[in-house]
């Protein structure tokens, strides 16, 4: 696990830094999940993905101080480490704990005592995910934890599976004439996946992606999803039958208080449900992101917005043509990703596609001044950049439609 005391988290992160110049390398962190099959496009060996109880991974977190909330699994499950060339390992989480103005810059740890505030990750499941909702904050809050706003992006080259579609929200004229106990057999019987004939499916295309706030009601296709969230783990499962078993009521009830489910049963979960948003008319049209040119961008690479439509957290796709170098100036700590190429990020070797050497932390120091990214390879040199909240103000925001 590393060191923990914090004076000792402090020095080794002063070396790490040091020896990056303010840049972090971190090893993946791999997450299992045990209610659906593994869509095996992570790029582990074919045995790497089933672990016995823990069920099979399913997903990776990037750059991640966030625990995972399983039922069973290693106590840093989620949790990402910083490593050096020496075999130097530290927990992210606690070096941010330890030392947050030398990893997010004094102002802005200043005004965000929550660190890095966000998480992203790749998903890869091989059947659709169940219907399920993430707890607006004031409903979050009550078992001590944060709300999960979330946006997906959907890379481009990889299979979408056998689902590449979406279910959102539910149909409008539930909101419309506030029929919200439509839903309540289906948690209360829990024996059917029914209840997705009063959403909506929308396919997944490759390059696009959606902004899916706390409050919305959704089920996710087969696509490996790149996800950029907030800070959260926190779900209710509303869908008690998928991929052909049916799933622990128990997820129903995931995060809502003993005394909350004993009170109100079935019914509870349905206050987390924004009625509104769930039922927009123009939900596709508010919450659809396609790629927006990234103004000033500066040198041969192509940037483009793939998160946006919110001041949670903000994402970008850079690609930079064999043999190009594209300068970079950000206005605070982000993480970096590579996907595909290979190359050199603010002076560090990158290569997509191996865990190791694709995944990084540009802490506030070296972000904020210019830093460079050449393609040393034949083919576009693929990179992923996510930002944490109040970190860009020039993310675009969709114009809003309808009601």
């Amino acid at each position: 696990m590393g060191p923990t005391d914090p004076d000792q988290t402090r020095a080794a992160l002063a070396r790490l830094l040091a020896a990056g110049n303010g840049v972090l390398r971190c090893d993946p962190a791999w997450v299992a999940r045990d209610f659906l099959p593994p869509g095996r496009r992570l790029g582990l060996p074919e045995h790497g993905y089933d672990v016995g109880e823990r069920g099979s991974i399913c997903e990776r977190w990037l750059t991640s101080t966030t625990k995972a909330d399983n039922r069973v699994g290693p106590d840093d499950e989620g949790l990402s480490y910083a490593v050096g060339e020496d075999g130097e390992r530290i927990l992210l989480r606690d070096a941010v704990l330890a030392d947050p103005a030398a990893v997010l810059g004094p102002t802005y740890a200043a005004s965000h005592p929550a660190g890095l505030g966000r998480l992203a990750k790749l998903f890869d499941y091989g059947d659709r995910l169940p219907y399920h909702i993430h707890p607006p904050q004031e409903f979050a809050a009550l078992v001590g934890a944060n709300a999960k706003d979330e946006s997906y992006h959907f890379p481009a080259g990889v299979d979408m599976g056998a689902h590449p579609e979406t279910f959102f929200g539910v149909h409008p004229w539930i909101a419309e004439q506030r029929a919200y106990d439509t839903l309540l057999p289906y948690l209360v019987d829990w024996d059917s996946d029914l209840i997705l004939r009063h959403a909506r499916a929308e396919l997944q295309v490759a390059g696009e992606g959606f902004h899916v706030p706390s409050g919305v009601l959704h089920a996710p296709g087969t696509a490996l999803t790149l996800e950029l969230q907030e800070d959260s783990d926190v779900l209710a499962m509303f869908q008690a039958l998928n991929a052909g078993r049916i799933i622990s009521k128990d997820l129903l009830f995931k995060d809502v208080r003993p005394q909350d489910r004993e009170a109100h049963g079935e019914r509870f979960p349905l206050r987390f449900v924004d009625w509104e948003t769930n039922g927009d008319p123009w939900f596709y049209e508010n919450r659809h992101l396609s790629p927006q040119p990234v103004d000033g961008s500066t040198g041969d690479g192509e940037e483009s917005w793939i998160f946006y439509n919110t001041s949670k957290y903000a994402g970008k796709r850079l690609v930079v043509p064999p043999g190009g170098v594209h300068r970079v100036r950000e206005p605070g700590v982000y993480s970096v990703f590579v996907w595909s190429g290979h190359g050199r990020y603010a002076g560090h070797e990158v290569r997509g596609g191996e865990p190791g050497l694709d995944e990084l932390l540009v802490t506030h120091e070296a972000a904020t001044r210019e830093h460079e990214v050449h393609n040393a390879g034949r083919e576009d040199l693929v990179v992923f950049t996510f930002f944490g909240p109040d970190l860009h103000e020039s993310a675009p925001t969709i114009p809003a439609r309808g009601r």
